[in-house]
């Protein structure tokens, strides 16, 4: 298997995921520091226009999005599993949930003064209007709503109070017993919060909810060495992709192998991305695309939660 290459930045809470996710699967991989905001001329040589963060790189393969990339990542390596026996749909369905409606608080709160603050003080002010500017950007287009903090504040407690009754009463260490895909979901959004004292205590309060974080955050981010980016597109331009999965094509729209497409998020960061249509599986749509710094490359999407067009 070619190297595992993540494209990505040290204060992104799904790149945190993705990372532990390599911690808890102990593999070791290559840490490619990738822009917070747009351009990413670099990451888009690969992605062709998809801009969030993380990216998963495999050679000439490029998988967007945490959800596919912890398959990918299954994938690799199978033990310990991320998806245990029999909690397949309730880990994957209460991930979803997590990586959207928690974040989503997550965001408001970080996001609120106080907390920029504290976070970006540091920073010139002309940097915190352009980092302002460009997530201002990400969420316009897509389905996902800003939640005002208000609101956010205010439904907090409901989400944290039940996180900490199922922990108490959940036989085992983690959501649901062993540890799964809905752990590292859940975890992330909470990392984002312990980030600033101001949003801390949003955590701290429930003991449960802490106790669990820190065995979550503690199983690492696996072994990483650096990588420029530069040597992340050689690798590509070097590579062949690997072979379609062994599923058949199955496109409910009528869509065809070879045709021109678009694939694109529907919440945010809908920015689309064009290529040829090469599989279409349960899980998983595969764009051929090339490009001159990049090379010939398939682009990775998950199914749910990205929109399929035709060009």
């Amino acid at each position: 298997m070619s190297a595992l290459i993540l494209h990505h930045y040290p204060t992104s809470p799904f790149a945190e995921k993705a990372r532990l996710l390599l911690g808890f699967k102990g593999l070791s991989w290559h840490s490619v520091k990738i822009s917070p905001v747009m351009p990413k001329p670099d990451l888009t040589a690969l992605t062709g226009g998809y801009r969030k963060t993380p990216v998963l790189q495999v050679g000439a393969d490029i998988y967007c999005d945490t959800a596919l990339i912890a398959r990918r990542l299954e994938h690799a390596k199978a033990s310990p599993t991320l998806f245990p026996q029999g909690q397949q749909m309730t880990c994957a369905a209460f991930a979803a949930w997590a990586d959207s409606v928690v974040f989503q608080h997550a965001v408001s709160l970080v996001f609120q003064p106080a907390s920029v603050a504290a976070r970006f003080g540091q920073l010139p002010p002309e940097a915190i209007k352009a980092f302002l500017a460009d997530r201002a950007g990400l969420f316009s287009g897509g389905s996902a709503t800003r939640l005002s903090a208000e609101q956010a504040r205010h439904q907090w407690p409901v989400l944290m109070a039940r996180l900490e009754a199922q922990l108490l009463h959940e036989e085992g260490d983690f959501l649901f017993g062993e540890p799964s895909i809905a752990d590292f979901a859940m975890a992330h959004p909470l990392w984002f919060l312990k980030g600033t004292p101001v949003t801390a205590p949003l955590v701290d309060a429930y003991p449960a909810v802490s106790a669990w974080l820190a065995r979550v955050l503690g199983f690492g981010h696996g072994a990483s060495s650096e990588m420029t980016a530069e040597e992340a597109l050689q690798v590509a331009r070097d590579s062949t992709p690997a072979p379609l999965p062994d599923e058949v094509f199955s496109e409910p729209n009528g869509f065809k192998v070879g045709q021109q497409v678009t694939i694109a998020a529907t919440d945010y960061g809908v920015d689309p991305v064009q290529g040829e249509l090469l599989f279409a599986g349960c899980e998983e749509l595969i764009l051929r695309r090339e490009d001159p710094r990049g090379g010939r490359v398939h682009v990775h999407f998950p199914r749910y939660g990205f929109a399929l067009q035709a060009c």
